[in-house]
């Protein structure tokens, strides 16, 4: 058997003569004349060098032979039919996968979203990268993911970047600290408590850098973690005070007092953001919409 002298078109044909039972009930399903047709059946019994149909009385049936083709050439077909629906959904952006890249405090805000978007289209794969802004914004300029979730998103002109979702952020002590119970406290008051910042680079240690520089204010006690769990842990076991995203403080256990100061919730939004030159847009613009349907609702 030489296999590269095989088509779908002389399985097809060969098919509807076995579900017919005749060489001219396939040649009216097909369109074809009845010599195209018995042409076609003594081509592919070339190919197979086998006797692929006999005739009983008025019908046509197959062969030992034939009958293994048979099945062969259904699976062939049910599964190449498979193939065109399953590429004509990944074409109209209904499946096929998704990567999502997303800054640590965004993931108190996604799984929301992604299982919204598994509801709404249950065939796309959903994969995600979690990291610290600059391994993200790595990440973006690699064109290693399909979405970024950003604070402050990249400003290139290839950034395509929709707000969906408010992201303030509040300044959080101790649940004993004596500035809990205060109300419309001045922020002066507290510029020598220590403060449990993010690294450099971080969206939230950006935004309240250039806030006390508005402020023009100094902090005299600074100390860095480069991560927010680990933030929130040490303001509620008294080493300091710190401000984090509104998200990072609902979704903890451990106790903090949101304190109560002229200024605050500095505010923000989550972006998502996207690249205008990627390849899966259809998807992009699916998960887009589900989570601008989320703009400024309450978290």
């Amino acid at each position: 058997m030489d296999i590269r002298h095989l088509n779908f078109r002389l399985l097809e044909v060969f098919t509807q003569v076995v579900e017919q039972q005749s060489i001219s009930g396939a040649a009216r399903q097909l369109y074809l004349t009845q010599p195209t047709v018995s042409s076609q059946i003594r081509r592919l019994e070339e190919v197979f060098d086998s006797k692929l149909l006999l005739q009983q009385g008025r019908r046509m049936v197959p062969t030992a032979a034939g009958q293994e083709l048979y099945k062969a050439a259904g699976d062939s077909i049910r599964r190449l039919r498979d193939c065109g629906e399953k590429l004509s959904a990944i074409k109209g952006g209904i499946a096929g996968q998704l990567n999502i890249a997303l800054v640590n405090t965004a993931q108190y805000v996604l799984p929301q979203l992604v299982a919204q978007f598994n509801r709404h289209y249950p065939d796309i794969q959903v994969e995600l990268s979690i990291g610290n802004r600059e391994s993200t914004l790595q990440r973006y300029f690699s064109n290693k993911d399909d979405i970024y979730l950003f604070s402050h998103p990249p400003t290139d002109e290839n950034a395509e970047a929709y707000a969906f979702m408010q992201n303030q952020l509040v300044l959080i002590a101790p649940p004993t600290h004596w500035a809990a119970k205060q109300k419309d406290l001045d922020f002066h008051a507290l510029h020598n408590e220590r403060f449990l910042i993010r690294e450099s680079g971080s969206a939230t240690r950006m935004v309240f850098d250039t806030w006390l520089a508005g402020q023009g204010i100094q902090l005299s006690h600074r100390t860095q973690i480069e991560s927010n769990e680990a933030i929130r842990l040490s303001v509620a076991s008294g080493s300091g005070l710190a401000v984090l995203s509104q998200h990072i403080v609902e979704h903890g256990s451990d106790p903090v007092a949101t304190l109560n100061v002229k200024g605050f919730p500095l505010p923000g939004q989550w972006y998502i953001v996207s690249r205008r030159d990627s390849m899966r847009q259809q998807i992009i613009d699916h998960f887009r919409d589900i989570a601008l349907a989320n703009v400024n609702s309450p978290r």
